[in-house]
């Protein structure tokens, strides 16, 4: 009876561990249990924090991006607000002085529309001296002489419509014949336009014609 009571104690106590380390074992497994549920909040969290960082990276670079491009569009404006402002002064520029230009053109103008006026009035002028008539008492001792007008000279370098003007003046004035006429033009001619007379003999120069 008393090995009968000693193997009860013995399984009793066997049970008693065994019940002991299955516990145990239970509490190990939902320790691990819960040390897997950490480790997924863990990588959750994780995962949270890299996808808010690339977010974030994300933002960032566009942010970078539109100031990038506003600084760039903003040197462009400021680029062509000064390319412009430079072919506005250069415009002005050309302008004023083709305005210049404008205003010395019609000054020569005016001043040759002068000088055709003057020398109008003086044909006018010696054209009317030629029609009236000269009526001095008879007397033998008074000779009239028609008065002399300087001869001109003509380089090719003026206008050769005002030079016949003159010349035709001043040989009305002068009482030139043809023969004289001719060989006071080939004695007025200087420079380039006396070349002109290079080939022409001699003889035949006394038989020039002016033309227009």
């Amino acid at each position: 009876m008393a090995e009968n009571a000693d193997l009860l104690a013995l399984l009793a106590e066997m049970k008693k561990s065994m019940e002991k380390g299955q516990e145990e074992m239970r509490k190990g497994q939902e320790e691990m249990r819960k040390g897997h549920e950490e480790m997924r909040k863990g990588q959750e969290d994780m995962k949270d924090e890299m996808r808010k960082g690339q977010e974030d990276m994300k933002d960032e670079m566009r942010k970078g991006q539109e100031e990038m491009k506003d600084e760039m569009r903003k040197g462009q404006e400021e680029m062509k607000n000064e390319i412009q402002t430079h072919v506005e002064s250069k415009v002005g520029e050309i302008k004023d002085h083709v305005n210049s230009c404008i205003e010395k053109i019609e000054e020569d103008v005016q001043s040759v529309r002068r000088e055709i006026g003057e020398i109008g009035d003086l044909e006018k002028r010696l054209s009317e001296l030629e029609d009236r008539p000269i009526n001095f008492p008879a007397n033998p001792d008074l000779t009239y002489s028609r008065p002399t007008v300087k001869s001109l000279t003509f380089d090719g370098q003026t206008s050769w419509t005002v030079f016949k003007t003159q010349f035709d003046v001043v040989s009305s004035a002068n009482g030139w014949n043809n023969r004289v006429k001719a060989s006071q033009l080939v004695a007025s001619l200087r420079g380039s336009a006396a070349e002109v007379l290079q080939g022409i003999p001699s003889d035949k120069l006394t038989d020039l014609k002016m033309k227009d």
